[in-house]
């Protein structure tokens, strides 16, 4: 699927499903935008797409194939960036994935390139259908407003994410050991995927020595640290869970050691007691003569000293080791 948009400046109108036979007339002034969606398209598609601007093959064959990590590439005349958005399923199998964005920017056009639904790119393309709001400020506008709203999608995530671990803070106590460790291996590997897609993306928008790795119009620099700053607090709040859920994840070993090393006292307590009760009822239980083996008193006696001997064992090792 094909999808375009058109601003022309001059008119000030927005227009949309564009004859791209007529690229040339779109593409004549740089005050005018031209965005090109495609998504889930066939090969053949795309790479009418790619004659028609002229794009590098390598650039094309990053399209066709899955690139985990997040960059810019320079081609003089435009610049091909490669995105990931999140889509989270707590309760799926697969808790959390990736959707790959690919985008080229020209001074004057915007190709996107996904193969399933976004909801950023859904949401500018409707507006863009009856208004201007996101296409009259230059094609770097248009793709801040595209990766603001995947940065934004992040934090209701990791907000998710944040009441998980102080679930799972309350629930180790609780639950088994086998049913806790899942729940932080997963989070442990929810925010490892989280922080190896939002560092390389995070570097797309390094700023050195004030210069950005592709041109931005000067008004339209603010939005860019606005969304530097998303990115940042992202990655600290990546970092700090995961010092929380490994923290957390110490302190439930811990918990678990002490419940192992008290079942273990009490059984050494018990083998404790009923080694002397061994040895008594062994030593009376040979067959050889024994004083006062013949009246019922010695069996009286017998018990009654056995009773009296666990309760003092058991007194005296509750009171020096518990």
């Amino acid at each position: 699927m094909i999808k375009t948009y058109f601003y022309n400046h001059s008119q000030q109108e927005m227009y949309h499903d564009v004859d791209l036979n007529k690229i040339d007339e779109f593409l004549h002034s740089n005050e005018d935008l031209l965005w090109i969606d495609l998504f889930n398209t066939s090969n053949q598609e795309l790479h009418y797409i790619a004659n028609l601007f002229n794009f590098h093959p390598l650039a094309i064959e990053d399209c066709l194939q899955h690139s985990p990590r997040a960059k810019v590439d320079n081609y003089e005349d435009y610049h091909f960036f490669v995105f990931h958005a999140l889509r989270y399923h707590e309760e799926s199998d697969t808790e959390i994935t990736t959707i790959e964005l690919n985008v080229f920017m020209g001074p004057n056009y915007i190709v996107t390139i996904h193969k399933r639904p976004m909801h950023s790119i859904g949401r500018i393309a409707a507006t863009s259908l009856k208004s201007k709001e996101y296409m009259n400020r230059g094609s770097d506008y248009l793709l801040y407003s595209i990766i603001d709203g995947i940065t934004d999608e992040y934090f209701p995530i990791l907000d998710r994410i944040s009441i998980r671990i102080d679930e799972i803070e309350d629930e180790m106590y609780e639950h088994k050991m086998e049913v806790v460790t899942e729940e932080f291996l997963a989070l442990k590997r929810t925010l490892i995927l989280i922080r190896r897609m939002i560092l390389p993306q995070k570097r797309v928008f390094a700023n050195v020595n004030s210069q950005w790795l592709f041109p931005i119009q000067e008004d339209n620099v603010p939005f860019y640290i606005d969304l530097k700053d998303h990115l940042e607090r992202i990655a600290d709040s990546t970092e700090t869970f995961k010092e929380l859920v490994n923290s957390a994840l110490d302190t439930y070993y811990s918990i678990v050691s002490a419940k192992t090393t008290e079942n273990l006292n009490i059984l050494t307590m018990i083998s404790t007691i009923m080694l002397p009760l061994t040895f008594i009822t062994g030593f009376f239980g040979m067959n050889v003569p024994l004083p006062f083996q013949q009246s019922w008193y010695m069996t009286l006696f017998i018990c009654l000293v056995l009773s009296g001997l666990s309760w003092w064992m058991w007194w005296y090792l509750r009171r020096k080791f518990m």
